[in-house]
């Protein structure tokens, strides 16, 4: 445990307080009771937590789409769809290739991203590729919640497990000169009915060909899917970049003359249609929303939070412990949330959480010690929320935000803890976020647990 910013008196305090192991509520400096200055260590359990849905996002434009059929056995099922927009090599427009133009092959080509939860060693996948009936228009936000129109025949599809980070051996087309075999990261590569390509690309008009609008208004879009028929196992869930490509692999014969190339027609958009299916045990947690709950469930993919009060906490201090004839300095308020034992196994807790507080119009805000313009803030590793897997615990520290509710110059008008992606690493994250996938079984208020969530609180009594 690190102290910043403390003078020499408020750090004695603190490790005369946390090195008893009795009656933390009544330790003071071991001194006379003329003592002007006393500190003093709540260790509660009197937090009201439940677990609700996450809030819904727009999920066209993601750094990593998440591909999805997992079957989790607490939470349930998770299915997630992706959309795809494609267009030109060029924004310009394109020009087919003069001379005579025939197809070896084509593919879908999708990077595999850092991200992958669930079963990656007895689960197969089989993905499946169909086109979109309606436009994908990049100009529009597409929620979690949309349902594409899609036509039936299939495009493409690939058997496959989660190797996600084992390269793969390819050969590399080179226009004029002998094709060579290259290593690339590990990758999804979905055959694509050369019949498809023909009809449109190939055989689409100069006009439809001039212009990127135009193009995608023809050709629609494509549509990715895990097959959940042919899914062996538990599944998982894929992360993939948003920057991937159709490719068509090509012979070109001009004045007697053949030549292979490759033409690239870039994905510059992707979107995610996630659904949850959930079980009985989170269905009866978010039916109960009245009372504190034993324990709590965090999920990924934009599913489950906790929402978190301190009326209790709050109460105590102000009544019980802080008397009329003193005043108080909260020197330390740390939240400790610990995963109930053995529910990281097999399925790893998430490696971040983030706390965030609702204005009174309901949107999201930073709370005091995570925020960037309150200057008693001391950075994203202070205020934390990563998982440790030593101490099996997460801890924000929330001095600033526990303070100015005790002195009522904030309202908690909702609080919430909530997954967040791993990403920045620099600054605290409060969007939600579908670009991570794990989930956390966590204790509760439950009194009778050693593991229960706790909010440690280290302040100074002064006489006034």
């Amino acid at each position: 445990m690190k102290f910043f910013r403390l003078d020499l008196l408020t750090l004695l305090i603190s490790l005369f307080i946390l090195s008893s192991c009795k009656n933390q509520d009544t330790i003071g400096l071991g001194v006379d009771a003329s003592n002007q200055i006393n500190g003093v260590l709540v260790d509660t359990s009197t937090i009201i937590v439940n677990t609700v849905k996450d809030d819904s996002l727009v999920t066209s434009g993601i750094t990593k789409a998440p591909l999805a059929y997992f079957h989790d056995p607490v939470f349930g099922e998770t299915e997630s769809n992706l959309a795809l927009s494609v267009t030109l090599p060029s924004t310009s427009g394109y020009k087919l290739p003069s001379g005579t133009i025939s197809i070896d092959s084509a593919r879908l080509i999708m990077k595999f991203v850092d991200g992958f939860y669930g079963d990656s060693i007895t689960s197969a996948y089989k993905a499946n590729l169909y086109q979109l009936k309606e436009l994908f228009s990049e100009n529009s936000g597409y929620y979690q919640s949309k349902q594409w129109q899609v036509n039936s025949n299939l495009l493409g599809s690939i058997t496959f497990k989660a190797r996600t980070h084992d390269s793969i051996q390819i050969n590399n087309i080179i226009k004029g000169k002998p094709d060579s075999l290259i290593k690339v990261p590990a990758q999804l590569r979905i055959p694509v009915d050369k019949n498809f390509i023909i009809q449109n690309f190939f055989n689409a008009s100069s006009s439809t060909l001039a212009s990127n609008s135009l193009f995608q208004s023809a050709f629609k879009g494509l549509y990715l899917t895990l097959d959940k028929a042919q899914t062996v196992g538990a599944g998982g869930i894929f992360m993939l970049s948003n920057a991937d490509t159709l490719a068509v692999f090509c012979k070109i014969a001009n004045n007697g003359s053949i030549d292979t190339t490759t033409i690239k027609l870039p994905v510059t958009k992707v979107a995610a249609s996630i659904t949850h299916t959930y079980s009985t045990t989170i269905n009866e947690e978010l039916a109960n929303t009245t009372t504190s709950r034993n324990m709590i469930y965090l999920q990924g993919l934009s599913g489950l939070r906790t929402k978190i009060r301190f009326p209790n906490v709050l109460a105590n201090v102000r009544n019980d412990l802080l008397k009329r004839d003193s005043d108080i300095v909260l020197n330390r308020a740390e939240l400790v949330i610990t995963p109930s034992p053995g529910s990281a196994i097999p399925y790893r807790a998430l490696p971040r959480l983030t706390m965030y507080q609702l204005d009174i119009a309901k949107q999201r805000i930073f709370v005091q010690d995570g925020s960037v313009s309150d200057p008693r803030a001391l950075g994203a590793g202070v205020f934390g929320g990563f998982y440790s897997s030593k101490t099996n615990s997460y801890h924000f520290i929330i001095t600033a935000y526990i303070q100015d509710l005790l002195l009522k110059k904030s309202v908690d008008y909702g609080t919430y803890i909530a997954p967040v992606d791993t990403l920045n690493k620099t600054s605290v994250e409060i969007t939600p976020t579908p670009s991570i996938a794990a989930r956390t079984v966590a204790t509760g208020t439950d009194k009778s647990s050693a593991t229960r969530i706790k909010l440690n609180i280290i302040y100074t009594k002064i006489a006034k």
